[in-house]
């Protein structure tokens, strides 16, 4: 059984700046960030912060709590421009199984003609993971949980303040 995987805000922020790195590290010139909401908002958010790009933003959808289920893709992708941009860089949370991040790839070529060059940005990519991202922060090969410091959020749950109405 893998052990499970904990970070702290700070721990989660330093590795997307570390994937921001590696990113302009490699040379790559691109034109937009689409992040994959939920889990690759907060990457996308920062990564379009640092590299002063536009952000684009596509809803999957393939967990309910620690269980992986069917896989829903929002039929529109939110951002203001008219249309993607032609070099794409893709960006999530973290690689599990990789059916996401393939499905969505498929499908912004096939949608998008424009797009010419696209690539994908993870901070994590698990061991069992059958689709590899082109930049990566760490591998994970005994697939454990990652507790991400948003996690409590998941459980909250808010009560009426004394005297409100």
């Amino acid at each position: 059984m893998p052990q499970d995987y904990h970070l702290s805000w700070e721990q989660y922020h330093q590795k997307i700046e570390q994937l921001a790195q590696k990113i302009y590290d490699s040379g790559w010139e691109f034109d937009q960030i689409l992040a994959i909401a939920r889990g690759g908002l907060r990457v996308g958010d920062i990564c379009s912060r640092m590299f002063q790009k536009p952000l684009a933003i596509l809803i999957a959808q393939s967990y309910t709590g620690q269980q992986q289920g069917s896989l829903h893709i929002a039929p529109h992708i939110t951002m203001t421009q008219a249309h993607l941009s032609a070099r794409l860089l893709v960006v999530d949370d973290l690689v599990d199984s990789g059916k996401t991040l393939a499905a969505i790839v498929s499908r912004l070529f096939q949608e998008n003609p424009q797009i010419i060059e696209l690539k994908t940005a993870v901070i994590w990519v698990k061991g069992h993971a059958q689709f590899q991202p082109d930049y990566y922060v760490e591998c994970l090969p005994h697939n454990p949980w990652i507790h991400q410091p948003f996690e409590p959020y998941d459980h909250w749950q808010f009560s009426p303040t004394p005297g409100a109405t």
